[in-house]
């Protein structure tokens, strides 16, 4: 990206990444040296859609100022943090329903991020730190562990 504007919104974009994930999230998922390899989709307004790199979606940018993880994204965000921040351990027994594509269940949460709220963005490991699946948490980090039904994470996107 080499206009002004673009490197100004993706800036921009790294700040809110910073706020929603933790500091260094918006360097993990935009790296400044890496600006050329990004590809920000705009809507026909002008308005940040999507950020993607060569490897696929790094992140959507919601009307709502918040970003949605794709398989990308959520790669960046492990390779950044160290366990257990962003992520969600599940069982072994979840693995291929969670690849599918498949809500993730609190029967099966193993590890949770204690500081994971409803709402939240994750990523659906096992306890390796493979990454299975990235989505929203349904439920609070103490209510995933706790729970014995009901889904802890609404998983958007598995990693087949």
């Amino acid at each position: 990206m080499t206009d002004t504007a673009a490197d100004t919104t993706l800036g921009e974009l790294r700040t809110v990444a910073d706020y929603q994930f933790g500091a260094g999230a918006g360097a993990a998922l935009f790296p400044p040296d890496a600006d050329e390899e990004l590809t920000l989709h705009r809507s026909t307004g002008g308005r940040p859609r999507q950020v993607v790199a060569p490897e696929g979606r790094i992140v959507s940018y919601g009307t709502d100022g918040r970003f949605t993880l794709g398989l990308e994204g959520g790669r960046r965000l492990l390779a950044a943090f160290d366990p257990p921040t962003a992520r969600v351990v599940v069982g072994s027994e979840s693995e291929p329903f969670v690849r599918d594509g498949k809500n993730a269940f609190a029967k099966f949460v193993r590890e949770v991020d204690p500081a994971i709220r409803p709402g939240d963005e994750v990523a659906v490991v096992l306890g390796d730190d493979t990454l299975l699946a990235v989505g929203r948490a349904e439920l609070s980090a103490d209510a995933m562990t706790d729970f014995e039904a009901g889904a802890a994470v609404f998983v958007r996107e598995g990693n087949e």
